[in-house]
């Protein structure tokens, strides 16, 4: 494994600033073809306690409903709208190691450890998760989580860190008997498929499956996305859930009371970092 990166202060904060130009650019694509997005995460923490970036974060996330996470993708893909913000969406001949799609800004090198051995742009990403319905009662509900690790397993082709005991060896083990990149295209594809059958704009509920084993399987009312408000983020305005404070207490809680300093970290782990070196 390649040593991580301790970003300066300074560092740190040229990587926000820059990674602000790929999150204004979503936004204007997004509002000049009328689709929906959301901050989420520590983006949105931030918009809400600090009107910007919280200060040792150091990316950018955003949420979009299932339908106009798919129309962004067909349009991105068609329109090709920028050489320098780049769509990185795995399919059948492409690997990044990521379940979601991204913005890739390609005037700059950054590199995370878990993508280090693969052929993919090495760019400053700015992460789309999508949100998907989710299904009603236990058992269905049981059945699409099922789906979801399918389609995570095959998808990333590896086992999450802090998968462990029966878990971990049946992962490794699915990934050892199917070993061909055109199989597991096919089953993660499938298993996407599954787990998406619930309307986003008919469940009650919704949850964000591609975010990360963490936040799969937080239940979030589908009431908290009816409607958008804008909300200052760097001085500029973007879009978040107008029940945004409903949405951060139920993965966050108190969100606006400050970790303790020991956690105030940058929490993605960079191996390279070049600004003035565009990716490949």
């Amino acid at each position: 494994m390649a040593e991580l990166l301790k970003l300066s202060d300074e560092k740190l904060r040229q990587l926000q600033l820059t990674e602000l130009e790929a999150l204004r650019f979503f936004d204007e694509f997004c509002r000049s073809h009328d689709l929906t997005y959301y901050l989420c995460g520590g983006c949105l923490i931030g918009a809400v306690r600090h009107k910007g970036f919280i200060p040792w974060d150091d990316d950018t996330d955003v949420l979009m409903p299932r339908p106009d996470y798919e129309i962004f993708i067909e349009l991105y893909t068609k329109e090709k709208p920028s050489e320098r913000f780049v769509l990185v969406n795995d399919d059948e001949t492409h690997f990044s190691g990521n379940i979601f799609a991204t913005i890739c800004d390609t005037n700059h090198t950054m590199v995370k450890d878990y993508q280090a051995d693969i052929d993919t742009p090495h760019g400053i990403p700015l992460d789309i998760f999508p949100i998907d319905g989710l299904a009603y009662g236990k058992c269905a509900r049981y059945i699409q989580y099922l789906w979801v690790m399918i389609y995570s397993l095959f998808r990333a082709q590896t086992v999450p860190k802090n998968h462990g005991g029966l878990l971990g060896f049946g992962s490794k083990a699915l990934l050892g008997i199917f070993r061909k990149p055109k199989t597991r295209f096919k089953i993660w594809k499938y298993a996407e498929k599954r787990m998406t059958r619930y309307s986003f704009d008919e469940s009650a509920y919704v949850a964000e499956f591609c975010a990360g084993f963490h936040f799969m399987k937080k239940v979030y009312p589908r009431s908290i996305y009816d409607g958008t408000v804008e909300l200052l983020f760097e001085g500029e305005k973007f879009f978040a859930m107008k029940n945004y404070d409903e949405y951060l207490k139920i993965p966050f809680g108190n969100y606006m009371e400050l970790p303790p300093e020991e956690e105030r970290l940058p929490h993605h782990d960079i191996v390279k970092l070049e600004f003035d070196t565009p990716c490949r």
